[in-house]
C-alpha cells in the first residue's frame, strides 16, 4: 500500500531525529498491572513544573529586576498588559500547588515504600526536587519588592545568619551583611531565575532516567501478573489528573487575589512579617526556642527532617509489604502531618490581625490616594448616603433613575450642587431624590467628591477603601486640615500629613489624638476623643498617605 504523505513525513522525521520513534518507545513502556491513579502525581508535578516555567518567562518580558523598579514593573503588568494578572496569579498559586503536589507525590512513594532497593537514587533525587521546590518560594518571594515580601526576607536572613560558624558566610553570600538592598535583590532573582531552572531541569531529566532504568515499583504479589502499557490507560489518568490540577489553578487564578502590599518600606519596623503558608509549621517551631537554642529551630532540627529522608531507603531495608501492612510508614505520615498541621494551625491563629491599611490591593487603581481631604470625604458620604441607588459612576454603565455623575464638576459648580442637595425638586420638579441630610459641611465635602470625578477616575468610588473615605471624612469633620496640609490643601501650622509614616509610628500618633501635650508639649491641637474604629480608620488613611503631596 502507498504512504500517505504524513507517513512519509513521519518516517523521513524518525529518520533524522529519532523523536517518532523515541515518542513511541516512551507510551510503549511496561508498567506494572498495579498501576493506577495513586501514581499520578509524579505527571502532574512535571506539568506543573512546565507551567511555572512558563508563566515565568512570560511575566519576565515585562518585568524590570531591580528594587523599586520591580514592584513599579509588577503594578504594570497587573493592571495595564494583557493577562497580566492572570499570568502572576497563575505563578504565584502555581508555587503552593506545587509544593503541595510534590509532597503528595513524596509521600505516596514513601507509604508505598517504593524508595527501596534498587530506587534509592531515584528517591533521593525526589528529595532534592522537593528541596528546590521550596527555594523557588524562598527566593521569589523577595521578588515582588513589597513590604511583605521585604520584611519575609529579613526573617529568612536573620535565620541564614545563626547558622554556626557558618553564618556570616550564609549573609555574605546571600548579599544581606546590612539591609535588605540591591544586592541581596540581585542574588535572589539570579538564583530564582539563572541557578534554579537549569538545575531542575538537569535533575528532572536525571529523576525520569531513573524511573525508566527501574521501572515504576510494583505492588507486592504484582510481579508476576501480565504486564500493561504505559498508554492508553495511564496516560488517560495522568491527562485527567493535570486537568483536574490546571482547572483547580486557573480558578485560583481568575477569582482569588493574589496580595500586593505597598512598596517596601524599611522604616517600617511595626510591620509583622508572616512567610508563606508552606514555611508557617517552621516559623512557629522558631518561638520554641530564644536564645542559645535558637539554632535547634533554624539548623538542626530542619537538617535532622532532611537526613531522615535521604536515609529512608538505607534504613528501611526490608522486603516490600502490602500497603496495608506498612504501619510504621503510615504513622510517621500521620504523625508529621499532625505536627505540621498543629504548627502551621498555631501560626495562624497567633497571626495579628490585618490593618486595614495592609488590606490594599496596590495591584489596582490607587488614584484615591491623590485625592484632597475633602473629595475622598465625599466619596464616604457619596457611599453612606446611597446615592448608587439611583445614580452611576462608571463609564458605559448601566442607566438608572438618576444621571451617571461622571462628568459632574464641568456641568455643575458647588453652589448648584450644595442647592440640589438641599431642593431637589427645585432644579426638577419630577425628581424622586430626597433631600440630602448632612450638615452644610459635610454636603460641601459631597460637592467636592463628585466635582472630582471624571471618564478617567471614575473607578475612584469602587476603589477608594471604606477606612480611607472614613477617616478622610473624621480629618475634615475635625478641621484637621485648619492647621496640617495633606495632599497639598490645608494650613502650615502643624506639620504635613504626607509622609507620617516615614516619621511617627501609629501607636505614637494614637496617643498624640489622645493626649497632645503628653506628646507635644505646648501644642494647640486639642484631644479628640475617638471611638477605636474612628482611631483606626483616621489613622490608616494617614499612614497610607503617599510621602510627598503630588504635584497640583
Amino acid at each position: 500500500m502507498k504512504k500517505t504523505k504524513f507517513e512519509e513525513f513521519i518516517e523521513v522525521l524518525d529518520d533524522r531525529t529519532g523523536l517518532p520513534s523515541a515518542v513511541s518507545h516512551f507510551m510503549g513502556e511496561d508498567i506494572p498491572a498495579s498501576s493506577g491513579w495513586h501514581q499520578i502525581f509524579g505527571s502532574v508535578a512535571l506539568f506543573m513544573i512546565l507551567v511555572q516555567f512558563f508563566t515565568g518567562i512570560m511575566l519576565a518580558f515585562n518585568y524590570a529586576p531591580t528594587p523599586g523598579q520591580a514592584y513599579d514593573s509588577l503594578r504594570y503588568i497587573m493592571t495595564e498588559v494583557t493577562a497580566g494578572r492572570l499570568m502572576r496569579g497563575l505563578h504565584h498559586w502555581g508555587a503552593s500547588m506545587i509544593i503541595v503536589i510534590v509532597v503528595l507525590h513524596m509521600l505516596q512513594v514513601f507509604i508505598w515504600g517504593a524508595y527501596k532497593k534498587p530506587r534509592e537514587a531515584t528517591w533521593m533525587v525526589g528529595v532534592v526536587l522537593l528541596l528546590l521546590t521550596l527555594a523557588y518560594g524562598l527566593t521569589g518571594y523577595l521578588l515582588a519588592w513589597d513590604n511583605r515580601a521585604y520584611w519575609g526576607t529579613v526573617v529568612t536572613t536573620q535565620i541564614g545568619a545563626t547558622v554556626p560558624v557558618m553564618g556570616p558566610y550564609v549573609s555574605r553570600l546571600l548579599g544581606s551583611t546590612g539591609d535588605i538592598g540591591v544586592v541581596t535583590f540581585a542574588r535572589f532573582y539570579a538564583l530564582h531565575v539563572l541557578a534554579l531552572p537549569p538545575l531542575t531541569m538537569m535533575l528532572i531529566a536525571f529523576h525520569l532516567v531513573l524511573v525508566r532504568r527501574h521501572g515504576v515499583a510494583p505492588q507486592v504479589g504484582d510481579e508476576l501478573k501480565p504486564k500493561k502499557k504505559f498508554y492508553p490507560e495511564q496516560v488517560f489518568k495522568d491527562t485527567v489528573a493535570i486537568f483536574i490540577a490546571f482547572a483547580i489553578l486557573f480558578t485560583l487564578a481568575i477569582a482569588v487575589r493574589v496580595p500586593l502590599e505597598r512598596m517596601a518600606d524599611p522604616t517600617d519596623t511595626k510591620y509583622i512579617p508572616r512567610p508563606e503558608w508552606y514555611f508557617l509549621f517552621l516559623f512557629q517551631t522558631l518561638k520554641m526556642f530564644d536564645g542559645p537554642l535558637e539554632v535547634l529551630g533554624t539548623v538542626v532540627f530542619p537538617s535532622l527532617a532532611i537526613l531522615a529522608m535521604f536515609s529512608a531507603p538505607f534504613v528501611d531495608r526490608g522486603k516490600m509489604v502490602k500497603v496495608s501492612q506498612r504501619f510504621v510508614a503510615i504513622g510517621i505520615v500521620v504523625l508529621a502531618g499532625i505536627g505540621w498541621g498543629g504548627l502551621t494551625a498555631a501560626a495562624v491563629k497567633s497571626t495579628p490581625p490585618q490593618s486595614a491599611a495592609a488590606s490594599i490591593d496596590f495591584s489596582g487603581p490607587t488614584q484615591w490616594m491623590q485625592l484632597k481631604p475633602a473629595q475622598l470625604s465625599g466619596i464616604h458620604y457619596y457611599k453612606e448616603q446611597k446615592c448608587e441607588v439611583c445614580h452611576n459612576v462608571t463609564a458605559g454603565g448601566e442607566a438608572k433613575n438618576g444621571p451617571n455623575l461622571l462628568g459632574t464638576g464641568g456641568r455643575h459648580d458647588q453652589a448648584w450642587m450644595l442647592e440640589h442637595f438641599k431642593n431637589p425638586q427645585k432644579g426638577n420638579p419630577t425628581s424622586a431624590m430626597p433631600v440630602v441630610n448632612l450638615k452644610e459641611s459635610q454636603m460641601k465635602d459631597l460637592a467636592a467628591g463628585m466635582a472630582a470625578l471624571t471618564v478617567e477616575n471614575g473607578d475612584l468610588v469602587a476603589t477608594a477603601p471604606a477606612f480611607a473615605a472614613h477617616g478622610a471624612a473624621l480629618y475634615q469633620e475635625n478641621s484637621c486640615s485648619a492647621c496640617h496640609q495633606l495632599n497639598g490643601e490645608g494650613g502650615n501650622m502643624g506639620p504635613p500629613m504626607n509622609g507620617l509614616a516615614t516619621r511617627r509610628t501609629e501607636a505614637w500618633s494614637a496617643e498624640h489624638f489622645a493626649n497632645p501635650q503628653k506628646m507635644s508639649p505646648g501644642t494647640p491641637m486639642p484631644v479628640y476623643a475617638f471611638s477605636k474604629q474612628e482611631m483606626d480608620d483616621i489613622l490608616a488613611y494617614l499612614f497610607t498617605l503617599p510621602d510627598k503631596a503630588p504635584a497640583q
